[in-house]
């Protein structure tokens, strides 16, 4: 079997918004989230996507607690780390830190800014209703860490405009092939969840790049078949929806990526291993980046 037949398939552990009494499951601390990525892997995924919260379960982008997040996510497995950069805020000091200290072998960047809301047809009302600010020069001081790093972006794009966005990040030379995309879905101020949505963004982004769906909430697996009938890699897990195909709610991560699993079999496709998703990324490349910015900072240390 080629490795276009193969699926990439990450699971986003926690996100920042659900909490535990939305769901029981939603880890919190950093062996939380250990065990949480430790089980996504055993069930078939090659990537986690973090998110990192106190032990209350408040969201937190502090350097320390991803570096113990990232330790105890590496003595459980062997599943493969993206960061999540994302912030209302303009200040991304501490995501370039801890970038470039933990140095994840990916690491989410927002493409563009947006409306960001949820709206409850039962109460006829707004859940939330916030902007979600991403200039450019907030995404430039993330890819400068993110490349002085060795850390590969993956490019987040809730709408086209995000996508056909990134010229000029191509053409001052901060962003390089092969890239790879996530684009997502059903947010309220992005695009909606329609199979021509990923065929107009799939259409609009460089040729040879790698590209997921990320299907938020209702429709959440719906958008995984269509992503994987048009040959892309999926995204599943407790920050996405909280609920298994039949209605159920999921107890762990686990069991979101096992239904995403067999869904990826089912239509004739196979999960990557660890190593696979590597080759299918473009991740080597960035190795090397990677280990110089390691020996650059033990010389500077010596």
């Amino acid at each position: 079997m080629s490795l276009t037949d193969k699926v990439v398939i990450t699971c986003a552990l926690t996100g920042v918004l659900a909490t535990r009494k939305q769901s029981p499951g939603i880890p919190y601390t950093p062996a939380e989230i250990g065990e949480e990525a430790r089980r996504a892997h055993d069930a078939g995924a090659s990537v986690v996507h973090i998110h990192a919260r106190n032990d209350d379960g408040s969201p937190t982008f502090s350097p320390k607690v991803f570096a113990a997040i990232r330790d105890e996510v590496r003595k459980r497995s062997p599943v493969i780390l993206n960061f999540s950069t994302g912030t209302i805020l303009d200040d991304v000091s501490e995501q370039c830190t801890y970038i470039k200290e933990s140095r994840p072998e990916i690491a989410a960047l927002n493409m563009g800014s947006m409306n960001y809301s949820k709206y409850s047809e039962k109460r006829k009302e707004f859940v939330f209703d916030m902007i979600f600010p991403n200039p450019y020069g907030k995404m430039l001081k993330l890819l400068a860490a993110m490349n002085e790093a060795g850390v590969k972006p993956e490019l987040e794009c809730f709408d086209s405009g995000h996508t056909a966005g990134i010229a000029p990040l191509i053409d001052m030379g901060i962003l390089k092939a092969p890239m790879q995309f996530s684009f997502i879905v059903n947010v309220l101020g992005g695009i909606p969840p329609l199979v021509e949505s990923l065929q107009l963004q799939t259409r609009i982004m460089p040729a040879g790049s790698q590209w997921e769906v990320i299907g938020i909430s209702h429709g959440h697996w719906r958008m995984l078949a269509a992503a994987l009938v048009l040959g892309g890699n999926i995204r599943t897990g407790l920050e996405d929806h909280l609920y298994l195909p039949n209605g159920e709610m999921a107890t762990s991560n686990g069991a979101m990526v096992e239904v995403a699993a067999r869904l990826t079999r089912d239509i004739g496709r196979t999960p990557a291993t660890v190593g696979e998703a590597r080759q299918i990324l473009g991740l080597h490349e960035f190795a090397a980046g990677r280990d110089a910015a390691v020996a650059a900072e033990q010389h500077a240390d010596a």
